[in-house]
């Protein structure tokens, strides 16, 4: 007996923990846009518009880095901050996945993935890897196509002609259309076509 009683505590432990979490965003879910907002929490309220207003810069800032040649200037700056702003959307989606991990378990894994390949682009980058050019033009490619991956599977059932496309469209067309882009990059950019080409 004296050895069930601790599980039996840590059980109750468990359950009180989880209890603890789900009252941090317990609140009433209403619609705002055709969005459905899971509660009306401050705190819960607070760390969704954080996460939304940095996961909408790092969407704007993607696409510069992306269109900006490839020198110092605009390219390196925006991919700075998203790289930053990243950090901060994948903080607010653990808070959020892990209060409410059943319904977005999913947020942390694509934003883990997310934040791991723009770490490494980046490091990769600043630390002059072997084929580093490779290295970086992939992690950052990678990196924004969890980024908006995570943004179709949370929000596609509720955008405009989205919601009627197959739940496995928000996960397979983010990545359909950019590891193309990745490919094509990764042969017409001069710092890293040289690996690519016959001697």
């Amino acid at each position: 007996m004296r050895h069930v009683l601790p599980i039996v505590q840590t059980l109750k432990s468990g359950a009180r923990n989880e209890t603890e979490k789900e009252t941090m965003f317990e609140g009433n879910p209403f619609v705002v846009q055709g969005f459905e907002i899971p509660s009306d929490n401050p705190f819960f309220l607070t760390i969704l518009s954080i996460h939304i207003l940095t996961a909408l810069t790092c969407v704007i800032t993607g696409v510069i880095a992306m269109l900006a040649k490839k020198q110092i200037g605009l390219h390196p700056r925006a991919g700075t901050v998203y790289f930053w702003f990243l950090l901060v959307v994948f903080i607010t989606a653990t808070i959020i996945a892990v209060v409410r991990w059943k319904e977005d378990y999913h947020l942390f894994i694509l934003g883990f993935i997310s934040f791991s390949s723009a770490f490494i682009g980046r490091k990769a980058r600043q630390n002059k890897w072997n084929k580093w050019s490779i290295i970086h033009i992939t992690g950052m490619g990678i990196s924004y196509i969890f980024l908006l991956t995570a943004f179709y599977v949370d929000n596609g059932r509720f955008l405009p002609l989205w919601k009627n496309f197959h739940p496995l469209i928000y996960w397979l067309l983010p990545a359909t259309i950019g590891v193309p882009i990745i490919i094509r990059t990764l042969f017409r950019h001069p710092l890293s076509r040289k690996y690519f080409e016959r001697n």
